[in-house]
């Protein structure tokens, strides 16, 4: 993201740390930094709420881990609390701003989500539309390495490292064209009926 804007807004501000990722992950290195760095009184200014986090829980998890340092969050694009004097009814009002807006987000990005999957839904019915196009073709040179590592007895890890394919697509690619060993199958067999 272009964060020229973001900067500008937080001007003065006596540190700044700057991920250029996606505020959906909460593995993000300047975000542990700004977290290992913060002390009792400072303050923590982001420009919008959803630069801090995406969902409630990662949100939570962060304004708490925030709090348990004894600084405070402030949030430039909600309302100003600097008017009043007391700082515990300052910091009570502010938590309950940003517990609203976390709610707010949270719902909006269900909405969305609920949108979207009625969108497929119609679009399938209408045989429009055809999904995301796959990342790989059952004769990709790659992909049939890592089968045969596989089936040599390679771990998944090991095969990531060797080939760069993500363990959960390798696994989604393998039951696709149904790459098993035999004691998959076996430990198949052996699973407990629901």
């Amino acid at each position: 993201q272009n964060v020229d804007r973001q900067i500008e807004a937080l001007k003065g501000v006596s540190k700044l740390f700057i991920d250029k990722m996606s505020g959906q992950s909460i593995e993000r290195p300047q975000l542990k930094a700004m977290l290992d760095y913060i002390r009792e009184g400072d303050i923590v200014v982001i420009t919008e709420l959803d630069r801090l986090g995406r969902n409630n829980g990662d949100l939570t998890k962060i304004m708490n881990d925030i709090q348990r340092k004894g600084a405070t969050l402030e949030v430039l694009n909600l309302p100003s609390l600097r008017g009043i004097e007391d700082a515990n009814l300052r910091r009570l009002i502010n938590n309950l701003i940003i517990e609203l807006y976390k709610y707010q987000a949270e719902s909006e990005r269900q909405r969305i989500k609920e949108r979207q999957a009625q969108g497929i839904i119609l679009a399938k019915e209408q045989g429009k539309f055809k999904g995301g196009t796959p990342k790989y073709k059952s004769d990709d040179p790659k992909l049939q390495h890592a089968f045969k590592l596989y089936l040599e007895g390679e771990t998944e890890n090991h095969i990531e490292k060797l080939t760069g394919i993500n363990r959960r697509t390798f696994r989604r690619y393998r039951e696709k064209y149904n790459i098993y060993r035999k004691n998959d199958i076996k430990d198949e067999k052996n699973k407990p009926k629901d």
